[in-house]
């Protein structure tokens, strides 16, 4: 129990004289503060045992969770019935004799009650992860299906090369007379858009390199009114325009191509990325690479050994009007002997003219086979791309990556 007091001063009086004084007594019982009701609490020792032995009495047994919640619902069998809270509670007319019988009967019906609802919910999950399973098992053999069929339908028809990196002259597209030595053919382009398409169909990823010689080669363009630099710049724009060309003539055919441009042209060609390239060929797209490297000095063989080692690529194919390496000039010797195979160090010691020195460097460095061969011939390029043997000159220190 606890007791609070409080003072009030007499009406009349100052605060320092007689105060009285009143006394409020509340008891604890429970959890519940009750006021001093006339009769509520004994106040003698006899009498508080006697109204204990009352409470304990009349206390209620609370069996969890055997009955639902309704406050007048009976358990006819155990004479039980429900609290507001859906709590079965054991009366006193079931404690005389029969309690402990009574009690166990509603421990028993609330055990079952737990079993059945237990049972119901193991088949109602057994259901639903049979029918998970067979649904996780179709939709595995139908990824597994469509994943063997687009490998079957990706695997290149040669087993040789998987991804190949075609560099084209700028001067071949210009045709094969020898005074039209400037811009585009329109027949040669189409001839040679054709047979990257039927490769490319077979399932091998082609990334294609173009120079630029037919409008304007800037090495040759050097002098007074124009340094070195400024002439390579311009020769790189050359190469971006050769690029459009054969793409156009490329998607004409039915397969997508992208150009991606070392030099920032957003409006006609994607920025070079060399993510994005790889992606691009993984999809099955032709990629163009236009303006070589960015960077002046470095000719488009360089690029063309720069991409194709940045992408992964097995093989340079160089496309010319030379059916492969010579010892000498075929059109001024008609007697010069054509290369079947080369190494690296044959090509540096004896100067071919093949790459520059800083291309060949690279495809030695990364080892690159690279295939030279002549494009003016019908099927040339299809045959250099899936890698059939008897197509122009190889070179590489090992034969097994020659074809």
């Amino acid at each position: 129990t606890t007791t609070t007091t409080t003072t009030t001063p007499r009406r009349g009086e100052g605060g320092g004289r007689g105060q009285q004084q009143k006394k409020k007594t509340k008891f604890f019982f429970g959890k519940n503060w009750t006021k001093r009701r006339s009769g509520g609490c004994p106040s003698s020792s006899s009498r508080w045992a006697q109204w204990e032995k009352k409470q304990q009495l009349s206390s209620r047994v609370v069996v969890a969770g055997a009955f639902p919640r309704s406050r007048d619902a009976l358990d006819v069998g155990n004479g039980t019935k429900s609290d507001r809270r859906g709590e079965a509670v054991t009366t006193k007319s079931s404690r005389g004799g029969g309690g402990g019988a009574g009690g166990g009967g509603a421990m028993s019906a609330s055990m079952m009650a737990k079993e059945q609802r237990k049972k119901k919910e193991n088949a109602e999950e057994g259901r639903s992860k049979k029918g998970k399973d067979a649904s996780s098992s179709s939709s595995s053999s139908l990824q597994s299906k469509s994943a063997s069929d687009d490998e079957c339908e990706r695997t290149p028809a040669n087993a040789k090369w998987k991804r190949v990196m075609l560099k084209i002259s700028g001067e071949a597209l210009s045709g094969t007379l020898e005074k039209q030595n400037f811009g585009l053919d329109p027949s040669v382009v189409e001839r040679i858009a054709g047979e990257i398409v039927a490769a490319s169909m077979s399932g091998v990823e082609i990334a294609v390199v173009v120079g630029g010689g037919n409008f304007f080669r800037g090495a040759s363009h050097e002098g007074a009114h124009l340094d070195r630099a400024s002439a390579d710049y311009m020769g790189m724009l050359a190469t971006v325009m050769n690029a459009i060309s054969l793409q156009g003539a490329i998607e004409a055919k039915g397969v997508q191509t992208r150009v991606l441009s070392a030099l920032s042209i957003k409006e006609v060609a994607e920025p070079y990325i060399r993510r994005r390239a790889i992606r691009h060929l993984e999809k099955g797209r032709v990629v163009i690479f236009g303006a070589g490297t960015g960077n002046p000095f470095f000719t488009t063989d360089t690029g063309a050994a720069l991409r194709a080692a940045e992408i992964n690529a097995q093989v340079v194919l160089k496309a010319t009007k030379v059916d492969g390496v010579f010892c000498s000039d075929p059109k001024q010797n008609i007697n010069a002997k054509k290369y079947e195979r080369l190494s690296y160090e044959t090509v540096q010691r004896l100067g071919l003219g093949v790459m520059d020195q800083t291309a060949i460097t690279m495809c030695r460095e990364n080892e690159l086979p690279i295939v030279v061969f002549d494009m003016m011939k019908n099927g040339n390029i299809q045959k250099a791309i899936r890698g059939q043997a008897g197509v122009g000159t190889c070179i590489s220190d090992s034969d097994e990556k020659c074809p």
